[in-house]
């Protein structure tokens, strides 16, 4: 074997090495990721829910204000 084939052996070698410990890194990462995303969804639906409150209220404080007449109509 040459030196040149020995060196891209060796270079390739570390390439695969080099790969490896990305694919694991990549697997260490997808639990946190999934974590991350239900706590988003999470946080989405709550604030939906918190939003969907507001309005309920917002529509009683203008039914109130019409009532007492504090609005023009």
């Amino acid at each position: 074997m040459s030196n040149d084939n020995a060196l891209m052996i060796e270079i390739l070698k570390s390439l695969q090495a080099g790969m490896k410990r990305i694919e694991l890194d990549m697997v260490d990462l997808k639990v946190p990721v999934s974590a991350i995303e239900q706590h988003v969804a999470a946080l989405d639906a709550s604030v939906a829910g918190v939003n969907s409150r507001l309005d309920r209220m917002d529509e009683r404080v203008s039914r109130i204000e019409r009532r007492l007449e504090l609005v023009e109509t």
